[in-house]
């Protein structure tokens, strides 16, 4: 009789596995409510876990956006309890999206405790089906979102469907190594996506599909470079296409 440990312990299976051309460039399908699921155990200490990791790239993905355009709308996917909110300066019209209901009674709240008033909407939406119409806002962002929504390439679309001709999609996320210990680390956590909530294997590949985002930098993010910032700018002309990752 096998043990209760090794029966409940999740498997890695080969159909698990995202290959492009060859390469694995993701582990395991995160389907919405085990998202949802994930996200209502992170709701109460997400601020004091992984909020307190990504500070750093959060602030920065922010300055950015604050130096970019002197007025305008700014879409954040993936808005969680709303820690990024404070931080857009207050000529910025900011509107927030989360599919967990519960990230977003907190987001809500620190809102209304703090008089945010330049935050004019937060709506629970699944941020691969945005119900907004296209070229609605001047920067779109999604901070540490990619590699929770269950098919990134859509989501990409998405985002820069939203975004002006010209205005820009800004991603702060983590992609795995395929090497070195912390690349031993991330294919060892793999198997635990829906438990943990996100996908440890994620590849730069997966966010690099639309013809009509060019990438404009790309920059490694505090602490210890674990998060990398993206830029892309949306083309006026549908047929550009995109840069070439570094």
């Amino acid at each position: 009789m096998q043990n209760s440990k090794t029966q409940m312990k999740p498997r890695l299976r080969v159909e698990d596995l995202e290959r492009a051309n060859g390469r694995i460039v993701g582990i395991g399908h995160i389907e919405e409510d085990v998202v949802k699921t994930a996200y209502r155990r992170w709701a109460p200490i997400y601020d004091h876990t992984f909020g307190r990791v990504s500070t750093e790239g959060r602030k920065h993905a922010a300055q950015v956006i604050n130096d970019s355009i002197a007025t305008g709308r700014v879409l954040e996917v993936g808005v969680g309890t709303g820690l990024a909110l404070a931080d857009y300066e207050r000529h910025l019209e900011v509107v927030g999206i989360d599919l967990s209901p519960d990230m977003l009674d907190k987001a809500r709240e620190r809102v209304a405790k703090e008089g945010l008033d330049h935050v004019t909407g937060l709506h629970e939406m699944d941020a691969g089906d945005l119900k907004f119409p296209d070229d609605s806002f001047d920067i779109v962002t999604a901070m540490f979102v990619m590699t929770v929504v269950p098919d990134p390439e859509r989501v990409m679309r998405e985002l820069a469907r939203v975004t002006k001709p010209d205005g820009e999609v800004l991603i702060v996320n983590h992609f795995s190594q395929t090497e070195g210990v912390r690349g031993w680390v991330e294919r060892r956590m793999a198997p635990f996506a829906e438990i943990i909530g996100w996908r440890s294997v994620f590849d730069q590949s997966r966010v690099m599909g639309c013809d009509n985002l060019m990438l404009t930098e790309r920059k490694a993010l505090r602490p210890w470079g674990i998060f990398t910032m993206m830029r892309f700018k949306k083309n006026a002309e549908q047929d550009r296409k995109p840069i070439a990752a570094e």
